[in-house]
């Protein structure tokens, strides 16, 4: 009688932890971040982590380009422990960042933006971490506008003891099939897996197990949901978590697109963020809720002000309106997102500010002295997150205001560029946008979006155009790119 194969040794142990842990380790990494610790105090227990943890293969590094694509490299964590105060890459392969002749640059790791992951969405024995972007001489990198939101954050908190929140709602599309955007060169087409609408799904429908499961990813990852569920248009979602710094935001906002898009890829489907993919129905925003903090007081709030809203908030709100055309190639960045400002569905084009109208710039939510808030609805989900809530904050606080405006001009309602050449023309000729992001950024900027322009039709049409998708900045490829 032969006797039994003993059992076979598994030949991996990588690191995968239960979706319960995961949330508790991200949370309290989340706290840390809150409770501003020391840089030098978290990079020293990160590192210890990746020491003693052997389970660990590798780290994901992440950062973000001039347009706000996310890039992510995977450093084997053995290198990585040896190499961290030398990691360095091409710029010159990153549209927007350094010439050809110029192409190092060095990555500064953010040890506080630190996230252990799912194991069977991003793969076992990995971590995830972002970066900053530095010139080789180790200063921050003048088109990294996560460090300047970090810079200026941090300096706000310092001098004045405010602290910024913001709280986006971010609404995409589901299609059937895989890299449905890259592909619609040759299909024309999005097919949707849902005919439903706001609040309608079966609970065993495609977008709901969609929902369901990103959801469950982003509670593990330590975002702190509030609420998901579908939304107007067919196929369409949104999934809504806790307030946070801005910094904090920003990350939380790249990897929720991250995660829905290879939550979706899993289920051989595609999540798409484009601003309107489809006509003749809603287009996505990502409506951005701004309130700022000092020693725990909300300074939005004020019971006896107009809509219960404060004189630092309507302040704030003039300033934002003032310069509202100046932001408004920051705040819709595509050719594709100038259809989504179409009044006749629910598009915030009109430049003025209400608690109630859907077709304003700046709506004023109901609060109270904890929730007090305004809500820029202009905004579309394609955005460069961290240039978004840099200038938002930095226009609220500083921009130039009404004050000595004609008041015929300051009654009449005035509107959003309806189309991005408008945008790009009103852009480059504006001061606000130059002292937000720099003169030769602003340039890098302005030429990026002119040359995605120049690719698509110069009028809109009543039907999506293959180029304005095909060039799209958050779906081109270098093949795509050299179809023009």
């Amino acid at each position: 009688m032969s006797k039994p194969e003993p059992a076979s040794t598994p030949l991996r142990t990588f690191l995968e932890i239960p979706y319960e842990q995961l949330e508790e380790m991200n949370l309290e990494a989340k706290q840390a971040r809150i409770d501003r610790v020391p840089a030098d105090k978290l990079r020293e227990l990160r590192l210890k982590y990746l020491t003693d943890e052997r389970r660990l293969k590798a780290v994901t590094v992440c950062f973000s380009d001039l347009e706000g694509r996310l890039h992510m490299l995977d450093y084997d964590k053995k290198y990585l422990l040896q190499s961290e105060g030398n990691l360095t890459f091409d710029g010159s392969s990153i549209r927007g960042f350094s010439a050809q002749q110029e192409s190092d640059l060095r990555l500064a790791i953010d040890w506080s933006a630190f996230y252990w992951l799912p194991a069977d969405v991003f793969g076992p024995g990995k971590v995830l971490v972002f970066a900053e972007v530095l010139e080789r001489n180790g200063d921050p990198y003048p088109a990294d506008i996560r460090s300047r939101l970090r810079i200026y954050t941090d300096q706000l908190y310092k001098k004045k003891q405010i602290t910024a929140y913001f709280a986006p709602e971010i609404e995409g599309f589901l299609f059937q099939g895989r890299d449905a955007e890259r592909r619609y060169n040759e299909t024309g087409r999005f097919d949707c897996v849902s005919t439903g609408g706001y609040y309608h799904s079966l609970p065993g429908d495609s977008l709901r197990q969609f929902m369901d499961t990103a959801a469950e990813v982003q509670r593990a990852m330590g975002f702190g949901n509030e609420k998901d569920h579908p939304e107007v248009a067919p196929s369409q979602f949104e999934m809504n978590f806790n307030y946070a710094d801005p910094l904090i935001t920003a990350d939380q906002v790249q990897l929720y697109k991250l995660l829905c898009r290879q939550v979706a890829a899993k289920m051989d489907m595609t999540a798409c963020f484009l601003p309107k993919p489809l006509t003749g129905i809603n287009g996505s925003g990502m409506h951005s809720n701004l309130s700022l903090s000092k020693a725990g007081t909300n300074l939005y709030w004020d019971a006896k002000g107009q809509d219960n809203l404060s004189k630092a908030g309507w302040d704030a709100i003039d300033r934002l309106l003032t310069s509202a055309t100046d932001l408004a190639l920051i705040l819709n960045p595509s050719v594709n997102a100038y259809r989504r400002l179409d009044p006749h569905f629910e598009a915030p084009n009109q430049i003025k500010a209400s608690a109630n109208n859907c077709g304003a710039m700046v709506r004023i939510p109901a609060g109270n002295a904890k929730s007090a808030r305004l809500e820029v609805r202009s905004v579309a989900p394609d955005v460069n997150p961290y240039m978004v809530f840099y200038a938002l904050l930095k226009v609220a606080l500083e921009g130039p205001t009404s004050a000595g405006t004609d008041e015929a001009k300051r009654s009449r309602t005035r509107f959003l560029p309806d189309n991005i050449y408008d945008a790009i023309r009103i852009f480059k000729s504006s001061r606000v946008a130059s002292e937000i992001l720099g003169e030769q950024v602003a340039l890098k900027y302005a030429e990026l979006k002119q040359a995605q322009a120049d690719r698509c039709p110069k009028a809109l049409g009543a039907t999506i155009k293959v180029p304005e998708i095909q060039f799209h900045h958050e779906v081109t490829n270098q093949y795509l790119w050299g179809l023009f």
